[in-house]
């Protein structure tokens, strides 16, 4: 299988947080790597972990994303966004987000009007 570079990126950040009994296996020479992140998937409470592996599969292609749904529970869904380095969990929230109010300015601890 050919990895583009966000796949790269994914299974180094999975390798980061995966255990470290399971990190040996996760290498990117190693052509059942895919096979061996469905135990570590399964058995990982970190959702961190979790939703970057699902990452990998669905950027994996056709077969790959059918196995995780065959051992899946559904869950509250969540975006990983990158600040710093750090790869980070935000739930997605199925309401529409409310408008902004605008915020009350503050002078010298009074409040301020317009």
């Amino acid at each position: 299988m050919n990895f583009n570079k966000p796949m790269i990126d994914l299974v180094r950040e999975i390798r980061r947080r995966a255990p470290s009994d399971s990190k040996p296996g996760i290498k990117l020479a190693n052509p059942e790597l895919l096979h061996d992140l469905l135990p570590i998937h399964q058995n990982c409470n970190d959702t961190v972990t979790k939703t970057l592996i699902k990452e990998l599969y669905e950027m994996a292609g056709d077969p790959w994303p059918k196995a995780l749904e065959a051992t899946e529970v559904p869950e509250e869904r969540f975006i990983t966004k990158v600040y710093r380095g750090q790869t980070q969990l935000i739930p997605v929230s199925e309401e529409s987000p409310k408008p902004a109010s605008k915020p009350q300015r503050i002078y010298r601890g009074q409040p301020v009007a317009g």
